[in-house]
């Protein structure tokens, strides 16, 4: 199974994600749809255009995603090649649901798994108070923004 994340860095909300049996474009595109409806409540080309952070990894360069993001009125940054610290906020965001529920379950089925995961990603971003945001929670955090 593979698990999408779209993240706030700002905030480090999870805003969408998706997971799926496949790790394809589709799964990606999926996962930035979500965030999409979650910030702005509808799809649609965003009023500001915003960037998008990725590697360079066949899901992010793939024709379908690439034109799904410009189709939305988003920019796309890709880290240099072989340099994962560039992306180290992210790496390490994705590394927390690893640890703190992905990998403390046995999930017996897809529907399992995505009812424990969301959960999780609820707590994660409207209780669980984070360090680097001075001990407020990612929901806080965009409130505090807006």
């Amino acid at each position: 199974m593979t698990l999408a994340l779209v993240i706030d860095c700002h905030t480090r909300e999870l805003l969408g994600w998706q997971l799926l049996r496949s790790g394809r474009a589709g799964t990606a595109a999926a996962a930035l749809e979500q965030a999409l409806i979650s910030r702005f409540g509808s799809l649609g080309r965003v009023a500001s255009t915003f960037l998008l952070r990725s590697d360079n990894g066949l899901v992010f360069t793939s024709r379908h995603y690439t034109r799904l993001v410009r189709s939305y009125g988003l920019k796309q940054e890709f880290i240099t090649p072989h340099c994962p610290q560039q992306n180290g906020l992210v790496e390490r965001v994705i590394r927390t649901p690893k640890e703190q529920c992905v990998h403390r379950h046995r999930f017996e089925s897809q529907t399992h798994a995505m009812r424990v995961i969301g959960d999780w990603i609820a707590l994660y971003n409207n209780r669980r108070p984070h360090r680097a945001l001075g001990m407020i929670t990612p929901a806080r955090a965009y409130e505090l923004a807006a």
